[in-house]
């Protein structure tokens, strides 16, 4: 009769190594936590139209102030992996949207935090992270349904938008202005036979000139050099109904016998004897044209760069009804208008005082830019304020009582953590967050789907009303980007560092 096989006692030994290694990877897992929410805590304050400003300064000696959240992350010096990764996530918000990079983090920071309590509760990774998967597709729904569809022809809704994402910058002041320029600019650059087709942002030029305010801001249709006309004496500084040539040779003193009128932009160098016989034949120039300008350049004045003194030819040309320096500040620049047959593009010529309020400038217009392609790529809106977070959270919560077991406890937890988002408004509005956001329950509970925080009135209102909106895709990416880049970290159960 055969013996029954009996399995040897783990031993002791055996039990504190299995002990150790389950805390190491505890230990590592709250390392990455505490990493990724000090980054996310470093940016809450800039949040909304009344968050904070960091001042940052540069290896180089610069100084940068802003409270856009890309930015800020872009020029931090991070040693910790996990806390890397909010940089990048904060990067992918800014490809996909444009806009919400600060929020993306701070939602992220308050789901980690709400991890940590779920693991410190005994609850493994894994449940934890398949419960965020189904919670942020969940979300994706909710917000939809809250979504109302907008028109490219609706100029009003989308300049509300854009405002919106320029009302929580630096240069919010000017928002009246930059929002109708930014919508302009986008639809000039839309095919209307191919509107499904994602917008390019590099067919909007954003030329800096320092002087004046940003209030002299202006959308040039057209295009602008942010230089001066090289030319010798007696050379042209206007020219009318212009024949332009883009060339790519080097020029040499022409014959005596050249009679040609074509005004040429050049990127390659140009004698000064050259520029003598072309400031005689009345000849406007304007040289050293980089090379990753040429191809904005051909496309917006529909002409062919041209290589060889041999390939001119009419049909390789571009024209203009004028072409003129203006004196802008203590400088000069060449504008470029009347395009004949112009390419879909288009040019912003941006202004301010200094050089800080120049390039804040420049970075807001480029959000408000991203958010009205959002819309054009994805053509819905829906409100601003916390409404729609505080509108998840309670919808998540409610959902969460029909699921079952642990995952019930989780999606719980997470929809508490949404919150954070009307919470940050009010407080760096210095309202009192926790009686904003218990009113903000109630509201919404009696069915106020858009009640939010009305930041500039401290106090909750119809936030649809107060034309607090944004595109539908800001909000879903935010969810969907911060749920993707929360799961990874909670995967991570050890280091590996190679030298």
């Amino acid at each position: 009769m055969a013996s029954p096989a009996v399995q040897a006692p783990r031993s002791a030994s055996s039990k504190t190594e299995s002990y150790v290694d389950n805390k190491r990877k505890a230990d590592i897992r709250q390392a990455n936590i505490a990493a990724a929410r000090t980054v996310a805590d470093a940016v809450r304050t800039s949040l909304g139209p009344k968050g904070m400003d960091k001042m940052i300064s540069l290896a180089s000696g610069e100084v940068l102030i802003t409270n856009d959240g890309a930015t800020i992350l872009n020029n931090m010096e991070l040693l910790q992996p996990a806390a890397k990764m909010l940089v990048d996530l904060s990067k992918s918000q800014d490809v996909v949207a444009g806009d919400g990079t600060t929020t993306v983090v701070v939602i992220a920071g308050a789901l980690l935090k709400h991890c940590l309590s779920l693991l410190t509760a005994g609850i493994h990774p894994t449940v934890i992270s398949d419960s965020l998967h189904k919670l942020s597709l969940k979300a994706v729904d909710v917000l939809t349904a809250m979504a109302v569809p907008v028109e490219l022809s609706d100029r009003d809704s989308l300049i509300k938008s854009a405002s919106t994402s320029l009302n929580s910058k630096v240069v919010s002041q000017y928002s009246s202005l930059l929002a109708p320029i930014a919508v302009d600019s986008v639809l000039s650059v839309v095919d209307p036979e191919k509107p499904d087709l994602v917008v390019d942002l590099r067919d909007v030029k954003i030329v800096k000139k320092l002087g004046g305010t940003v209030d002299d801001t202006e959308l040039v249709k057209g295009l602008v050099f942010d230089k001066k006309v090289s030319h010798a004496a007696g050379g042209p500084t206007r020219v009318e109904n212009a024949n332009i040539a883009v060339i790519q040779f080097q020029i040499s003193p022409p014959k005596t016998d050249i009679e040609q009128s074509i005004k040429s932009i050049l990127r390659d160098a140009v004698t000064d004897l050259s520029l003598h016989y072309l400031a005689k034949a009345k000849i406007m120039v304007i040289k050293d044209i980089e090379r990753d300008e040429i191809e904005f350049i051909t496309k917006s004045l529909n002409c062919l760069p041209i290589a060889n003194i041999e390939h001119f030819r009419a049909e390789k040309l571009g024209y203009a009804d004028l072409v003129e320096e203006v004196s802008i500040g203590d400088g000069k620049i060449v504008k470029i208008t009347g395009i004949k047959d112009m390419g879909r593009t288009t040019t912003v010529l941006v202004r301010g005082s200094n050089q800080l309020v120049l390039d804040e400038a420049e970075r807001s217009l480029h959000d408000a830019l991203c958010v009205v392609r959002c819309l054009v790529n994805k053509r819905f809106l829906i409100a601003g304020g916390g409404a729609p977070e505080i509108e998840l959270s309670r919808q998540l919560g409610a959902w969460a009582k029909v699921l079952h077991g642990m995952e019930s406890y989780c999606v719980r937890s997470f929809a508490e953590a949404l919150e954070v988002i009307p919470y940050t408004l009010a407080e760096n509005a210095g309202l009192n967050p926790i009686a904003i956001v218990t009113e903000l329950r109630n509201r919404h509970a009696g069915g106020e789907n858009n009640a939010g925080i009305n930041v500039r009135k401290g106090q909750i209102t119809n936030i649809w009303d107060e034309n607090v909106v944004q595109p539908l895709l800001v909000s879903t990416s935010a969810i969907t980007l911060a749920t993707e880049c929360v799961r990874m970290i909670l995967k991570i159960d050890d280091i590996v560092t190679v030298r």
